[in-house]
């Protein structure tokens, strides 16, 4: 009987945490307009506490909410955080993981981290873009004010 109540709850818990990852997405041209006209020198310096308590500062695009829609067209506009994951699927059905603010538009090649443990950088070419998807993940990363 325990063991039946042990599964039912893990069960319960997984579900819940699946669930609670709404996917959306930004078309190709939201996303080309959302990243055009900044440059290097317009990106923020931001620290990030993770879940082990250890801060990681890095530059990132001064974007405070992404402009995304919802799988019914709706536009919805999704809090930055670095807990924002992005998935591209390119013309040949292969993906790709993003933070998001951890990419980077560059000559019109996605670039950017998969992780945030391991400097794991990977690129796309914008044109063989087919797909993003974008989710909070809602792992324990949070921004904090100053690396302490």
């Amino acid at each position: 009987m325990r063991i039946k109540n042990y599964y039912l709850i893990s069960i319960m818990i997984i579900t819940m945490i699946i669930s609670s990852c709404k996917t959306y997405y930004i078309p190709i041209d939201s996303f080309k307009e959302q990243f055009k006209d900044i440059d290097s020198v317009e990106l923020k310096t931001v620290y990030t506490r993770g879940p082990m308590g250890d801060v990681a500062t890095y530059k990132t695009y001064p974007i405070d909410y992404i402009k995304c829609i919802d799988k019914e067209n709706n536009p919805v506009e999704l809090k930055n955080s670095p807990s924002i994951e992005v998935r591209v699927t390119d013309k040949n059905n292969k993906r790709t993981y993003f933070y998001f603010d951890q990419m980077y538009v560059q000559d019109s090649i996605l670039k950017g981290e998969g992780s945030r443990f391991i400097n794991y950088p990977k690129q796309i070419p914008i044109k063989d873009i087919k797909l993003i998807e974008i989710q909070d993940g809602h792992k324990n990363f949070k921004y904090v004010d100053e690396k302490k």
